[in-house]
């Protein structure tokens, strides 16, 4: 059993959720999150420990800052947009139980101090933003640290926020393009 809440926006992610973890399960009901929704979580952070898993959608990322806004110390888990895919339908609900479980086992806190260890111009040297694989890249380094595909600037947030070391990065930066260039 999960320790941590499971935080996730609908009944069918709750029941994906469930087929891959025991854990308890809060839902917010989409992007209406209440503030009775709120004080839950809230509870459920302070006592034992809460975990965000939204969809890899403008949805899920607005319901994810709502909260981790209103009630830091939240961990977040991110499940890479191409597995949680069914018929050009992204969701929780759609990823496999591995999915769901390594996505969980990658949770990761916002930094408390914001940091500034990584910077533009990290994100240009390391083909992030800038070129015409940047958005391949930047999915792929999401999904080996496990913080999720976002635009440029969101990813260079991300990377200061959740605490990522340069070596977690320069690893990450490394697999990608060792994954990229098998491609070729």
């Amino acid at each position: 059993m999960i320790k941590e809440c499971i935080v996730v926006e609908g009944k069918n992610d709750a029941a994906a959720v469930k087929r891959a973890v025991d854990a308890d399960i809060i839902i917010t009901s989409g992007f209406g999150i209440t503030g009775e929704t709120l004080r839950l979580i809230r509870t459920a952070a302070d006592k034992r420990g809460v975990i965000v898993l939204t969809d890899p959608d403008f949805m899920g990322e607005k319901i994810r800052k709502i909260i981790g806004e209103r009630i830091p110390g939240v961990k977040h888990a991110f499940i890479p947009r191409e597995e949680a895919m069914e018929e050009g339908d992204v969701g929780v609900e759609n990823a496999s139980p591995e999915s769901i479980i390594k996505a969980l086992s990658m949770a990761r806190y916002e930094v408390k101090d914001k940091r500034k260890e990584f910077t533009h111009l990290d994100m240009v040297e390391n083909g992030l933003v800038g070129c015409s694989e940047a958005s391949d890249m930047r999915a792929k380094v999401g999904k080996a640290l496990g913080i999720g595909y976002a635009n440029g600037k969101q990813f260079l947030n991300r990377l200061n926020n959740y605490g990522i070391t340069r070596e977690e990065f320069y690893k990450a930066i490394e697999s990608a393009r060792r994954v990229q260039n098998e491609k070729i």
